[in-house]
């Protein structure tokens, strides 16, 4: 059954919900859609843990990527005031990251996944650094990169928010990452559920979890890693022998630091952290409602985020082709990859999709905000088919209408 409201015309957004809930077995969703700044769409349905509680309509759930489309949404907020310029090297804002060869990393390398910075294997001893702003930080500037920064790109899977976060951090005084989300974001556009680090008073809306991933005991865990690790290098090796350059060990340098299957994603601690490209907390009515302001060139019911400029300048191609670290095309925007939909061409949108499933997209073209949190399911880094789905049924409603 699903709660909630919609309109007419977006009914087969409602079906294509209800397609998506597991029809045996715990697990929920939520769909907000926005269309030429109106909300159209606010449903949801299933149930938030294993234990058959029903998700409510503030349910909160961790939507790990989709977190780096908010992310880069605040940085573009300081750029609007001009604090931040794209092409100005990363050290100008943050002193300490100009070690190690990375003097001219700008800004837009950052964004666009050109910097190098993507192998967190390397950075760090155990992933539960990741739960230290300070610590992960000073790691990333004492690190280099990758490559020479510009010459490629890698997707930062779980470098990318501490690396955007932290120039945010410094032009607005070192303030807290959560802060600055709240203040900047979250309060202008009277959101209520953006969070990337959960105050301890939130902490009852959060959604279990619900994934295989997690499944079975630590060493059954750690065996599997071990085993994803040996594949990887196996189909390195056979790759080479055929001459294609993509190299499945990047992929899991960038995914899986060291000790990733010990962390508890249902935690407090993990819940309560500030993990910009992987742990935001979110329900996707406030996802829906920050991409369609997006959506309507910066600004949604008389509150303007951004300039028009900068939210056109956001949504533009910086680079194509197969990454490192992810093998197809992402056309990376700036802190964005493009809408997919399936039966739908959405040329000049942009969001950010995540592992588990959840996503969120605008197309200011057509004046259309979507977005999908989840709580089950695992799917690839970018998620899986069913925001690309959910996409679709909404880019061919607005359509028809």
């Amino acid at each position: 059954m699903l709660h909630g409201y919609i309109h007419p015309d977006f009914a087969d957004v409602a079906r294509g919900l209800r397609r998506i809930l597991p029809r045996k077995g715990p697990g929920g969703s939520a769909v907000c859609v926005y269309h030429r700044g109106k909300k159209v769409v606010d449903a949801w349905g299933g149930t938030r843990d294993d234990q058959g509680n029903p998700w409510e309509e503030d349910t909160l759930s961790v939507s790990f990527s989709t977190t780096k489309g908010v992310a880069s949404t605040l940085l573009h907020v300081y750029a609007d005031r001009g604090l931040i310029d794209y092409d100005a090297p990363v050290a100008e804002y943050w002193p300490e990251f100009a070690q190690e060869g990375k003097e001219a990393v700008t800004v837009r390398h950052l964004m666009c996944h050109e910097a190098g910075l993507y192998a967190i294997r390397d950075m760090v001893e155990h992933a539960n650094e990741m739960l230290d702003w300070e610590r992960i930080t000073a790691r990333l500037a004492a690190s280099p990169p990758r490559h020479r920064p510009g010459s490629a790109h890698g997707y930062h899977g779980l470098t990318y928010g501490f690396l955007v976060g932290e120039v945010v951090r410094r032009v607005a005084g070192n303030k807290p990452f959560p802060e600055l989300l709240a203040n900047e974001i979250a309060a202008p556009l009277r959101l209520e559920g953006l969070y990337c680090g959960v105050p301890a008073d939130q902490m009852h809306r959060c959604a279990q979890l619900i994934s295989t991933f997690s499944d079975g005991t630590l060493e059954e865990r750690r065996a599997n890693s071990r085993k994803h690790w040996e594949r990887a290098c196996r189909w390195r090796d056979r790759l080479r022998r055929v001459g294609i350059r993509y190299d499945p060990t990047e992929t899991l340098a960038a995914l899986m630091p060291p000790g990733m299957e010990e962390l508890d994603f249902d935690s407090d601690a993990f819940r309560g952290a500030s993990i910009p490209a992987a742990n935001g907390m979110f329900t996707a009515r406030s996802l829906a409602r920050m991409y369609a302001c997006l959506a309507q060139g910066g600004e949604l019911d008389g509150e303007r985020l951004l300039s028009a400029d900068t939210v056109r300048r956001m949504g533009q191609e910086q680079n194509r082709g197969a990454g490192l670290v992810v093998p197809i095309s992402m056309r990376w925007r700036l802190g964005y990859h493009r809408a997919f939909a399936v039966r739908a061409k959405v040329p000049t949108g942009f969001g950010h999709f995540g592992f588990g499933g959840s996503g969120a997209w605008a197309d200011p073209h057509r004046q259309l905000a979507v977005a999908l949190t989840v709580n089950s399911g695992v799917g690839t880094p970018f998620g899986d088919t069913r925001i690309a789905r959910i996409g679709g049924f909404a880019v061919r409603c607005a359509d028809r209408r």
